[in-house]
């Protein structure tokens, strides 16, 4: 089994109750393995020889009511190996764990508090850590998965892995704020890249351009027109450019929308968000 030598951070939102899990590591696809989250449940980060099982095991014993030292007592009478094992937790409710077993390899360490808990192993030292833990309590300004990324790029930059940078990922759980309503909110991964937490972020910005739905305004005159012309010009509108709008504009705002997978922002009617707006002058100026 390859050691898992791995920075993370496991948080609850207080102001909304969303879950996450950002994570970076000297491993390939840490997505893949450490974060785990259900909505209105709890979140683990699995790590250090990681034990997939704490994932799934995890989410259902805090489902079933268990408490941050339930889970442990749980994972350390079915996991021999768990002084090798470095895992961190945080409910629903926010209480908190961060566990490393007395194998781990140095520096190794996690702190935590009510709505977090910030663990690391194979670290350029405690400062790591610190970082994470001191960043999600003071960028409470930032957009909760931008507070998570944040708190990654911090500890990045205080050390991080004392082996290298490989891969990052980011989970964040919402009830019902997902694409299509799935709880899946944001999960985003960069499997093998030189600036894993630096591609992490470019990522997380690119999902807010697709994804978020701004707040619409309506369209002047001279803007409908413009996107007339801009819909005329590739083929998805055949009329001249009135700055009248009507259903076949619509249509072709639809159309090339769809094209820069921009629909999840557009509600239908005269009007679109400054984001897209700016989106769409500067990509077709």
């Amino acid at each position: 089994m390859r050691l898992f030598s791995t920075f993370s951070l496991v948080a609850r939102d207080p102001q909304s109750g969303d879950l996450g899990v950002a994570v970076a590591s000297k491993f390939l696809a840490v997505g893949a393995v450490v974060p785990w989250a259900r909505a209105r449940v709890g979140a683990v980060a699995t790590q250090s020889y990681a034990n997939p099982a704490f994932g799934p095991l995890g989410l259902a014993l805090m489902e079933a009511g268990a408490g941050p030292e339930d889970i442990l007592a749980v994972f350390a009478r079915n996991d021999l190996e768990l002084p090798k094992r470095q895992f961190g937790l945080v409910l629903a409710s926010g209480e908190s764990l961060s566990y490393t077993g007395p194998e781990c390899h140095s520096w190794a360490g996690g702190r935590w508090g009510p709505n977090y808990a910030a663990q690391g192993n194979l670290l350029t030292g405690p400062e790591v850590v610190e970082a994470l833990e001191q960043t999600f309590l003071n960028r409470a300004d930032l957009p909760f998965p931008e507070r998570l990324w944040a708190a990654l790029e911090q500890a990045d930059r205080a050390g991080g892995d004392r082996r290298g940078r490989q891969s990052a990922a980011l989970l964040v759980v919402g009830q019902g704020k997902g694409y299509g309503g799935m709880e899946r909110w944001i999960d985003l991964r960069v499997d093998d890249h030189p600036d894993p937490v630096g591609e992490l972020g470019r990522l997380l910005r690119m999902h807010r351009l697709l994804f978020d739905r701004g707040e619409a305004r309506p369209l002047e005159t001279e803007e409908i027109a413009w996107l007339q012309a801009l819909l005329r010009a590739h083929g998805h509108y055949t009329a001249e450019a009135t700055g009248r709008w009507d259903e076949a504009t619509e249509r072709a705002l639809w159309a090339l929308l769809g094209t820069e997978n921009l629909e999840q922002r557009y509600r239908g009617g005269p009007a679109l968000d400054e984001v897209t707006l700016r989106y769409l002058r500067e990509k077709f100026a």
